[in-house]
């Protein structure tokens, strides 16, 4: 097997592991990824701009505003003008998203997350300065992804409409 087999499979695990996961995920909250990343933040931060949420997950305008439609469809967000300015609508989570951000699983493998907190700081920059190499080697530097990668969505879309 050559060095680049090695590495293609690498991925395909890592990509398989991620599926299994999101599956997992889905399954016991009936949450995305990316849906539940938008959750902790608020979660975390409280309220926020669409635009500031999008920013600290690293995904588009766009996917926001579609990830938190089908959040307020579920009663897990709900979206409200800003006392400091009108014109700014902010989301923040209802008590059923509350509840829903603090019973949900940790995103990552456990076992991903306690052996990674394990490492020495120069290896775990050094892991992520390697994958972050491998995005931009594929060309998958500039696409719009969470920190978390996901299968399915509560809601899937309708013609026309973009996944989230």
């Amino acid at each position: 097997m050559t060095d680049h087999d090695d590495i293609l499979i690498a991925l395909r695990r890592i990509t398989r592991a991620i599926d299994l996961q999101s599956k997992k995920l889905m399954k016991k909250t009936g949450l995305t990824a990316p849906q539940l990343v938008v959750m902790q933040v608020l979660r975390r931060e409280g309220k926020m701009s669409p635009s500031a949420l999008a920013k600290a997950v690293s995904l588009s305008q766009a996917t926001i505003t579609s990830i938190l439609d089908r959040l307020v469809k579920h009663d897990l967000i709900m979206r409200e003008r800003s006392e400091t300015d009108k014109r700014i609508i902010l989301a923040c989570l209802t008590d059923k998203g509350l509840q829903a951000a603090a019973a949900a699983p940790e995103l990552l493998q456990s076992g991903f997350l306690r052996e990674f907190r394990k490492l020495q700081d120069w290896e775990r920059g050094m892991l992520i300065a390697s994958l972050q190499r491998i995005a931009e080697m594929m060309d998958a530097e500039d696409l719009d992804a969470s920190p978390i990668l996901e299968t399915g969505e509560i809601d899937p879309p309708q013609s026309g409409e973009s996944a989230g």
